[in-house]
């Protein structure tokens, strides 16, 4: 039988090499495709800024509208998962992201920016699902001390989309007649109805296949109350609410960083490409963070990124020309392994709670709806580039969850 997400158990592993093998291949499709959805918002942010002639906290509720979707629909969906399961939450998930990219349709038909932002938080709610779905999920294929290793392997697929996703944005929205310069928004049509049909054919693809079985444990599913007993969980929520914030926070202004004529004085297409290289940067460094947290302690990988990105954003903040421009993309490469770390030292060890835990910290990614934001109001008053300060005060908390806040104190789960 099928494990439900409510009775996990991130203790007993899976322990089948040849279907986990299938199941990881099959699973990083999904990480592919939410990174490449999620990356294209920062193509979307500028676009739509023009299109309606927004200011930088107007353009910024597309991340409020599409991250917020994770803080509303986190929990339902763990509630979803635990009664359908870790297939149909997939399918599900598959299924309502499709209607919402659909949705871009109408809405860019009609003109309204009401509607683009409701069509982003249907999407964001069925990448929610997915998320709470594959993540723990690829937890358990394999031994728990490299449980990071893999989770950041799957998540360099992730990267891998979003390194696609800028060029395949700047082609379809930023060259077609001008787009970025039009008084409509109908350059996202096509981009976003290609999407839906890709998910769409995925969903029916998962309906067909095989995953292994989780086995489901004799306990009682344990409350979130209970999950919460554990500090370096609450810890791991709050540095991924400050991770995904600031990573979010980066990627929407970089395209009006790089415009800046002290900075690169790039247009927006020639901008929008060079987005490739923050998260280019994010994919190779989690090829590589995978190879080394085989050896080395997630922990001390995760301190040490934390204070390169901060000593990178000062540069990009307090220099300009090619410095600053290479010094800010270059953080994409110290973000890399930083969110299947956290969330896999914040998921340790917390037995049959894993799952509510999983929930928790996909409602942390809320971060990313509420720090751009923020960084969109401190842009209109203190300018751009001073505005990046607020990701790098993000990244001093990363670093003591790397170096102290993820270990485990009280276990109460162990003993059950």
């Amino acid at each position: 039988m099928a494990s439900s997400i409510g009775t996990f158990d991130a203790n007993n592993q899976v322990e089948h090499p040849q279907n986990n093998i299938f199941a990881m291949i099959i699973l990083t499709t999904l990480f592919f495709m939410w990174g490449f959805i999620t990356c294209l918002n920062d193509i979307l942010i500028p676009y739509l800024k023009n299109a309606f002639s927004l200011s930088y906290t107007q353009a910024m509720l597309v991340q409020f509208c599409f991250f917020g979707a994770y803080f509303i629909v986190s929990i339902p969906a763990g509630n979803l998962v635990s009664k359908i399961g870790f297939k149909k939450g997939i399918i599900t998930g598959l299924m309502i992201a499709s209607i919402g990219c659909f949705l871009f349709y109408p809405a860019a038909s009609l003109g309204t920016y009401a509607l683009f932002l409701g069509a982003l938080f249907v999407l964001a709610a069925g990448i929610t699902i997915l998320q709470v779905s594959a993540n723990p999920f690829v937890s358990a294929l394999g031994p728990a001390k490299t449980a990071s290793s893999r989770l950041t392997m799957t998540q360099a697929f992730n990267s891998l989309g979003t390194t696609v996703a800028p060029f395949f944005g700047a082609w379809l929205i930023f060259s077609e007649a001008n787009a970025a310069v039009q008084s409509d928004a109908t350059a996202v049509q096509m981009p976003y109805l290609l999407l839906a049909l890709t998910l769409l054919v995925l969903a029916v693809v998962f309906t067909f296949i095989k995953l292994p079985s989780l086995e489901q444990t004799e306990q009682s599913p344990p409350s979130i109350k209970t999950a919460l007993q554990h500090s370096h969980l609450k810890l791991g929520a709050i540095g991924i609410f400050l991770y995904v914030g600031a990573e979010v926070a980066i990627g929407s202004f970089l395209v009006n960083f790089l415009h800046d004529p002290a900075i690169a004085g790039l247009n927006e297409a020639q901008a929008a490409k060079l987005i490739a290289y923050y998260w280019g940067g994010a994919m190779i460094g989690r090829f590589i963070g995978a190879a080394v947290m085989q050896r080395v302690e997630a922990g001390h990988v995760l301190l040490f990124n934390s204070m390169m990105a901060i000593a990178l954003l000062m540069i990009a903040i307090f220099s300009s020309g090619q410095l600053a421009k290479w010094s800010i993309l270059a953080v994409g490469l110290c973000n890399s392994i930083m969110f299947p770390t956290i969330f896999s030292l914040a998921i340790n060890k917390l037995g049959n709670a894993a799952s509510h835990g999983a929930g928790l910290l996909c409602l942390a990614i809320v971060g990313g709806a509420i720090l751009p934001l923020f960084q969109g109001i401190l842009a209109d008053f203190v300018g751009v580039q001073l505005s990046f300060l607020l990701p790098a005060v993000c990244y001093i908390f990363i670093g003591y969850f790397g170096l102290k806040g993820h270990k485990p104190r009280n276990l109460p789960l162990e003993k059950q």
